[in-house]
């Protein structure tokens, strides 16, 4: 062996390390860094115990209803909402590879085959003449400054804001739908009330044209008695009205035809009540398990990796081509020859003169990744807020139950000892008529406010970002966080 020859051999590590360092070189741009901001250690009415993940916490079965744990279940998987939303996480997946497609070689194939000849009195040769040809080039970018791998940073990223994107539809799609069973029962409430209401003051509207005919009343008594009834009345068809809307909308959201449900909800088993205890948390909590939340930090995440896209394009790029194309020529009465004809070499692309374009592109990237930094802390603090007024609405609420309950009994009571009094002749029809309409008004009062904390403790789980990933997507999810 020549000495020349081991001299090139020698030096071939060498120049495949140095080329080695070239494409690990420095990456463009600043590192993400989670952001950071100070939190209280409490919710000014929670506790100082924290949540942990509660992504799986089914907390709709606290209500006890098995109709609606079924609802949920079936919509979680049908939700056109969701399987939208589930379905950008296929499109987010693939921008992923197309991300780093360009840092990787390129190589492509092609081949050809043409038979030629001449007719006619001018023509110059006889016969065909067959021509094979192939060729192959490959061309690799040498990615020295990151541009790709910036690419594919904030590609993963938006693959993981993606994921949130589809978690975040999940929790929208359980506050509608439980807030939507919720207003279904509380109008079935409402309807079973103004019947029975209408009963009672059917009964009296009669009893008062007996005491008419008895001379015992006056036609004014009677007309009032009539008119509290249809007034009674009247408000029915509203209120069945509203459970159909209610009905409708729960089918719709399970990507169902609208009254497909109707049957099934027509079967009331009263008013849902949160039967569970509150678990908010602590405000750190929201971090890991609000969606929005970790949606705006992969976004800001996407956009800290464009500054490092955009600052790699200010500096040279290198790429490395090369092609090969053999033929074989064969003509009609002579042998074939072939020729093959090749080439490789590096390119330098050097940036001097733009007008500015390629730094302002890094501007726009930097003031791009501020503003989604800012859109985080802005997610952070609403979900701060929305715990905060959940708790104090839940509390709040919640201490109106009992009283209401109360001045329900003391007005039914009250109505049976004014109607008894009527009968006997010892108070007025009107006393009658307005112990009527303190209960309706009572036991109306008390079926909101039923509905209210119901719906109170449905914005408190959502608010703390519960309850949106089934147990068996639980790994899943953990891994995707983690890749992004």
């Amino acid at each position: 062996m020549s000495p020349s020859h081991r001299t090139r051999l020698s030096s071939l590590p060498y120049a495949t390390s140095a080329l080695a360092l070239l494409l690990a070189g420095c990456v463009s741009g600043p590192d993400h860094v989670p952001p950071e901001m100070p939190l209280p250690a409490k919710f000014a009415e929670g506790g100082s115990k924290s949540n942990g993940n509660v992504a799986t916490a089914e907390w709709w079965t606290a209500y006890r209803d098995k109709r609606l744990d079924g609802l949920v279940a079936h919509g979680l998987s049908e939700n056109l909402d969701v399987l939208q939303a589930l379905e950008s996480i296929n499109s987010a997946s693939a921008n992923v590879t197309v991300a780093g497609a360009g840092g990787l070689p390129s190589l492509s194939v092609d081949a050809s085959h043409t038979v030629s000849g001449e007719k006619g009195r001018l023509r110059t040769t006889v016969g065909t003449t067959n021509t094979t040809a192939g060729g192959a080039s490959l061309s690799w970018l040498l990615d020295v400054f990151g541009q790709y791998r910036r690419s594919k940073e904030s590609a993963v990223a938006s693959l993981g804001a993606a994921y949130a994107t589809a978690d975040n539809a999940k929790l929208t799609f359980l506050k509608d739908l439980v807030e939507s069973y919720i207003d279904a029962r509380y109008y079935q409430e409402r309807i079973a009330l103004s019947q029975a209401s209408l009963k009672s003051r059917q009964q009296t509207y009669e009893l008062t044209q007996l005491q008419l005919k008895a001379g015992a009343a006056s036609r004014l008594d009677v007309v009032q008695a009539e008119g509290l009834v249809q007034s009674t009345k009247s408000d029915i068809p509203g209120l069945e009205q509203s459970f159909t809307e209610s009905a409708h909308h729960i089918a719709t959201l399970l990507g169902m035809p609208a009254a497909s449900l109707m049957g099934e909800l027509q079967k009331s088993p009263g008013q849902p009540v949160f039967r569970g205890d509150i678990r908010a948390g602590i405000p750190a909590d929201l971090i890991r398990n609000r969606p929005d939340i970790r949606k705006a930090e992969r976004e800001l995440a996407a956009a800290v990796a464009d500054i490092g896209t955009a600052e790699a394009q200010l500096y040279p790029s290198i790429s490395l081509s090369g092609s090969i194309s053999p033929s074989w020529v064969k003509s009609s009465g002579a042998s074939g020859a072939s020729l093959t004809s090749w080439s490789f070499g590096p390119t330098l692309n050097l940036p001097i003169f733009d007008g500015g374009k390629l730094r302002a592109n890094v501007d726009i990237e930097k003031s791009d990744a501020r503003t989604q930094h800012l859109a985080w802390k802005a997610a952070v603090l609403n979900g701060v807020e929305e715990v905060e007024n959940a708790l104090s609405a839940v509390r709040r609420d919640t201490q109106t139950l009992e009283p209401l309950r109360r001045q329900v009994q003391t007005a039914e009571e009250s109505l049976a000892l004014s109607t008894t009094s009527y009968k006997d002749g010892a108070s007025s029809l009107l006393d009658v008529l307005d112990a009527q309409r303190s209960v309706s008004d009572a036991q109306a009062s008390l079926a909101a406010t039923v509905q209210q904390v119901a719906k109170d403790y449905v914005d408190l789980y959502v608010a703390i970002g519960a309850g949106y990933l089934p147990p068996q997507q639980q790994v899943v999810s953990e891994r995707t966080a983690k890749s992004g």
